[in-house]
């Protein structure tokens, strides 16, 4: 028994365009974003999809609406989906976003949270996926921060790696969630001793 997640991040925003790192704002896409949106859909619409749960932050609700328009599929927003909360530093620019990472991993941002904490979060939301969508395969439209929590939680890969790789991005991201994962993993994390 399992539950089949594909993973795919919201579309490209006028933030990311301009070199800035949202967080906890809402962002909104830009014209190509909507283009890549609509191109997810195309993509993902026939996938056999149960549900799409989608980060309640607006780039990424934007990109849920604007990929399923018309479609019977329902889209669920879920707060434990958002990027990582930089607090004070929302808004930064990227290339001091890529100073910080590796320094955010269990120590906080100033006013927000840590690369921990989002890996809490995630957790937490698989455990409440497990309980409710076993043999079903969802779709999650997040961000960056998530899909790390998902490769370190159900690929067991080092967030202290993750946080510093460059971004390659891909046509989604697949995973599989063990039925019998939660009370396996519980809130546990992969780290480094």
């Amino acid at each position: 028994m399992t539950v089949e997640i594909w993973f795919e991040t919201h579309s490209i925003s006028t933030d990311n365009e301009a070199g800035l790192a949202s967080g906890w704002l809402p962002g909104r896409l830009s014209e190509a974003g909507r283009r890549l949106a609509a191109e997810l859909g195309e993509r993902r619409r026939g996938g056999g999809f149960a549900v799409v749960f989608v980060s309640d932050l607006e780039r990424a609700l934007e990109t849920a609406r604007i990929a399923f328009a018309g479609s019977d599929v329902p889209i669920r927003r879920d707060a434990r989906l958002r990027e990582c909360n930089y607090g004070e530093l929302n808004g930064m620019p990227v290339a001091r976003l890529a100073a910080e990472r590796s320094r955010r991993i269990d120590i906080p941002f100033p006013g927000g949270q840590s690369y921990r904490q989002v890996v809490a979060s995630t957790s937490d939301f698989l455990r409440d996926l497990a309980a409710g969508w076993d043999q079903k395969r969802v779709l999650i439209i997040s961000h960056s921060a998530n899909r790390w929590a998902l490769e370190s939680l159900l690929g067991g890969r080092w967030l202290e790696e993750l946080v510093d790789a460059p971004f390659a991005w891909r046509e989604g991201w697949r995973f599989l969630l063990p039925s019998g994962w939660a009370a396996e993993r519980g809130a546990a994390t992969v780290t480094r001793a």
